[in-house]
């Protein structure tokens, strides 16, 4: 008994922990290696999928491999307030490379080049951020113009020091937040998109990686249409059986564990979770805290909880969500999730036809059309490139039927 208060609860199921042990993501990981290993930059990363499917924790693996490969490593999480507008935007991309490069020194006389009105008045000699700074504020132009100047400066420098790296990596998580704003004449996701298309076009190998929902790479598209030609995007997925074994049992075969999952509990983690990481990583968690407290009272058969478990789940993860949405978006949602397979993609259409047949008042295409629109905007549903729609959010189609656990007439009826 004295193991299972010693034996910390391996499962981390917070927003872009780094799990135990990370199942899958093999592929995404050697298209990636393909990314660093351009001699010049053709194509850059978008790394997208619903929420929970650990695309940030992805991306933080990807760090070490661009290490390893020579590349210097710069990013952080993209808010709405930082990329409000453009100059916000240029400090946020100012300040991550400044991170990494102030421990840079760099000859002067070697990054003299045709481009600059004059030479910047520099600090030191140290690619610091008061330097990258001087850089931008001497440099006359827009917000792109100043930004390609001070990026440019920013290669030619760490080229000209004794130990240059293969290039720098652009890291930004949430990137779905970027958006431009017409009415206030600010384009901040334009300017990114540019700034990098350009100083890539001049062999700078500068290497921008995005990650974010379903929404990120039609925004990219929508502000710039040579961003399907300047992205490789990997869409995020649940994990195959096996890897979503992997997960379970993975952590808890550590020396020192005090428990195992029985051959049915893995059946029934595998099956509640939907293969997605992050529910894996909460029923485990649940799981195994059950199972500790299970022994510690002298069971000897040890069981998963599951009902209490996935109210859990609903509680914390679903009905923060589901408290936001209105009634008639309620009844939309209500009836995708009647359908054969919600959780693939579904059209206006499909809607419409069923509302006619369950205990909901019936939608015309254009009320379904504009009612999903809103739904988009508050990140419950996205439109696909093929003019479908698909939830956001995974297995919610099962916590909206689990809303509604009554089955009435009609819907028998029906068949649904």
């Amino acid at each position: 008994m004295e193991a299972a208060t010693v034996f910390r609860n391996p499962f981390r199921p917070g927003a872009g922990h780094t799990p135990p042990y990370l199942a899958g993501r093999k592929e995404e990981r050697r298209e990636f290696r393909k990314l660093l290993s351009q001699e010049t930059v053709l194509s850059n990363l978008v790394l997208t999928g619903l929420r929970g499917v650990g695309k940030t924790v992805l991306l933080d693996t990807f760090k070490p491999l661009a290490v390893q490969e020579g590349w210097l490593w710069v990013g952080a999480d993209l808010s709405e307030s930082t990329t409000v507008d453009e100059e916000r935007l240029a400090t946020r991309i100012l300040t991550d490379v400044a991170l990494a490069t102030s421990n840079f020194v760099y000859d002067r006389q070697e990054v003299r080049r045709p481009g600059f009105d004059r030479q910047p008045e520099l600090l030191d000699a140290t690619l610091n951020y008061p330097t990258l700074r001087a850089v931008y504020e001497q440099t006359r132009g827009l917000v792109a113009d100043r930004l390609k100047a001070t990026l440019t400066f920013v290669w030619l420098a760490l080229r000209a020091s004794p130990n240059p790296p293969r290039g720098i990596v652009f890291a930004y998580d949430k990137a779905q937040n970027m958006a431009d704003h017409a009415g206030k004449d600010e384009y901040p996701l334009s300017v990114m998109l540019d700034v990098f298309q350009s100083i890539q076009r001049q062999g700078a190998p500068f290497l921008l990686a995005l990650t974010g929902l379903p929404t990120l790479f039609p925004k990219l598209v929508e502000a710039r249409t040579y961003s399907e030609r300047m992205f490789r995007v990997l869409f995020l997925n649940r994990l195959d059986p096996p890897d979503v074994r992997e997960a379970i049992v993975k952590p808890i075969q550590e020396d020192g564990c005090p428990i195992s999952f029985t051959e049915e509990s893995i059946r029934q983690i595998e099956r509640h979770s939907g293969g997605y990481p992050y529910f894996i990583q909460f029923i485990c968690h649940e799981a195994f805290d059950v199972f500790v407290s299970q022994i510690t009272t002298g069971s000897q058969n040890p069981t998963v909880p599951i009902e209490a478990i996935t109210a859990k789940l609903d509680s914390d993860f679903f009905a923060g969500r589901w408290s936001r949405v209105t009634d008639r978006q309620r009844d939309l949602l209500y009836v995708v999730s009647r359908l054969d397979d919600p959780d693939t993609e579904f059209s206006a259409q499909e809607i419409v036809e069923l509302s006619k047949a369950l205990p909901v008042k019936g939608f015309s295409p254009s009320h379904a059309s504009q009612i999903l629109a809103a739904l988009i905007n508050s990140g419950v549903v996205f439109r696909n490139r093929h003019g479908k729609y698909s939830f956001a959010v995974p297995l919610l189609g099962d916590f909206i039927r689990r809303q509604y656990p009554v089955e009435q007439p009609e819907l028998q009826r029906h068949g649904t």
